[in-house]
């Protein structure tokens, strides 16, 4: 076990205890680490939302030089709501080898142990820096990676590798779907329901719209790639809800639908988003607006996050190949801010404690096993920039 294990378990008790669910700030936790980190020497760059209620923070420990690595995790965590915990989700338990605690997976363990690091690591003659970077409202659409990326391009950070430390239970990835998720608003006409042909049902209409979704989704595996290494092989659409109506004798007038696909190749998104806009122009708006000519349906882009492509040559890969043992790395359907990293130029790994089937249920935990497991792989990526 790495002499790291109990700070790194400190840490994860402070992480836990600040309840970053994405719908509230993680400026507290993120002033906290700022805290932490500047007492240890680190260069501390904390960059706020527009909103001024979340942000970024961005570290460097060692020489203000190109190159070197980064250690990347989001504050953020899904909520807690009706989920049926056996303790406090934000207080850590320990229940023989695991911690349970709302984030202890994902990826607040990985935060601890990169804070746990941070302390020796200030010590060390290190050649080139260690980057630390942890964002806000990775869980509904990556908002501030993709704020942070053009920023650090902008300051001229220059990092040569980045290793995300979602969930992986330790094995390393190299590649991932993209994540694209959506909101398509319907506005019709409210009437009494004995008249249904007097007014603009939206939740009808949201209806056809959502069997031209899954329509598309069937579509969508005849245009696999035949060497896709992915399960399941297509992009994917799913449709996570759909709101509208109040009772039962109102036509409703209004409802809406969220969802998301996840292209495994570019040209599927382009596929799907113009077979909906062909569909919403010639078909259900003209509908719609024969009986209401102020009718409109309109989609609002929540996110659109580009996969992580495995690359022939990848030294973030070579690397933690080199220090963890691993012989091959993996691909995953899940989506990370791995690919925004990935557009900075850098080589990127996900690579983290946990295992993905804790995340975002109850009881959420991590080992103590593999924190340590993940421990040893940061001290020796610490090793190779002192090298």
């Amino acid at each position: 076990m790495s002499s790291l294990l109990p700070a790194t378990e400190a840490h994860l008790g402070d992480l836990i205890a600040c309840p970053t669910v994405s719908s509230e700030s993680n400026l507290a936790m993120i002033a906290m680490i700022g805290d932490q980190l500047e007492h240890l020497g680190a260069k501390v760059e904390i960059l706020r939302d527009g909103s001024g209620t979340k942000a970024n923070l961005f570290a460097t420990l060692g020489p203000d030089v190109p190159g070197g690595v980064v250690l990347s995790g989001h504050t953020d965590v899904v909520p807690v709501t009706d989920q049926d915990w056996s303790s406090d989700p934000f207080t850590l338990a320990e229940r023989g080898d695991r911690l349970y605690g709302r984030g202890s997976c994902d990826m607040k363990g990985f935060i601890a142990a990169a804070l746990a690091l941070a302390g020796p690591v200030s010590q060390m003659a290190l050649r080139r820096p260690l980057h630390l970077c942890f964002t806000h409202d990775e869980e509904v659409g990556c908002l501030g990676a993709r704020a942070l990326v053009p920023e650090l391009q902008r300051r001229g950070y220059a990092p040569r590798m980045a290793i995300i430390g979602e969930p992986t239970g330790m094995r390393l990835i190299e590649g991932h779907k993209g994540c694209c998720e959506y909101t398509t608003r319907f506005s019709g006409l409210e009437g009494h329901g004995s008249a249904p042909d007097r007014g603009v049902n939206a939740v009808l209409y949201a209806l056809r719209y959502a069997q031209r979704l899954m329509d598309l989704a069937e579509a969508l595996k005849t245009r696999a790639p035949r060497d896709s290494r992915f399960d399941p092989p297509w992009t994917t659409v799913n449709i996570g809800r759909l709101a509208g109506g109040a009772a039962h004798n109102v036509i409703p007038g209004k409802a809406e639908i969220d969802w998301e696909m996840r292209p495994v190749q570019p040209g599927d998104a382009d596929f799907v988003k113009e077979a909906l806009a062909r569909c919403v122009a010639q078909e259900l708006l003209p509908a719609m607006r024969a009986i209401h000519p102020s009718a409109e349906i309109t989609t609002e882009v929540i996110g659109e996050v580009s996969g992580l492509i495995p690359m022939a040559e990848n030294a973030a890969r070579d690397l933690i190949c080199r220090l963890t043992g691993s012989t091959s790395a993996d691909v995953v359907p899940f989506g990370t801010e791995a690919g925004l990293f990935q557009q900075m130029g850098m080589s990127v790994v996900v690579c983290g404690p946990g295992e993905i089937a804790q995340a975002h249920k109850p009881d959420e935990f991590v080992t103590r096993g593999q924190l340590a497991q993940c421990l040893g792989m940061l001290e020796g990526v610490a090793r190779s920039l002192a090298a």
